[in-house]
């Protein structure tokens, strides 16, 4: 084992660590910005924080940062063409949404996927140097969850060793 490993080489290894896909959004001015990330989790449950990862340079960091509030939706198995989508670097801004159903968050005005699982909406609390990436840590304002009769439709979208897979929500 090697003490610093190659871009690839950690790219392989962090393969293995299977990750919930989720879109997030925010919304400057009249226009929405999104982004895929697997890298979202939970990181405080009082107060409740929130954090994603987004890479330097990129629309969607500039346009977070500036309106300081966002929502994420967790993907459930069905999400892998808006997985796809919103990982397309250069896409247009312009009618990005249109192909999937969705709906402003009622705190934050970022877009909302109707078809997520769960969703955050968040206002951004501090931001932490990430090497090519910025952490943005978030306090949640607002979650929407399934009813539980809800709750068994659909698994999670997760990514793993470069494949998109969902869990099986009953078990």
């Amino acid at each position: 084992m090697s003490s610093t490993p190659t871009p690839q080489e950690f790219r392989r290894a962090a393969g293995f660590l299977a990750a919930g896909i989720t879109v997030v959004t925010t919304r400057l001015g009249e226009t929405d910005h999104a982004m895929t990330a697997s890298s979202f989790t939970t990181v405080s449950l009082d107060p409740p924080l929130v954090l994603v990862c987004a890479q330097r340079g990129t629309r969607f960091l500039e346009a977070v940062l500036s309106t300081g509030r966002w929502a994420a939706s967790v993907l459930d198995s069905t999400g892998q063409d808006a997985a796809g989508w919103f990982a397309t670097k250069g896409r247009p801004l312009a009618g990005q949404l249109d192909a999937f159903a969705h709906y402003p968050g009622p705190v934050t005005g970022a877009a909302v996927l109707a078809s997520a699982l769960s969703v955050f909406e968040c206002s951004t609390t501090a931001t932490h140097d990430g090497g090519d990436h910025v952490i943005v840590v978030g306090l949640v304002l607002a979650v929407d969850v399934p009813s539980p009769q809800e709750a068994d439709r659909s698994g999670p979208l997760v990514h793993f060793r470069g494949r998109y897979a969902s869990l099986d929500p009953t078990h």
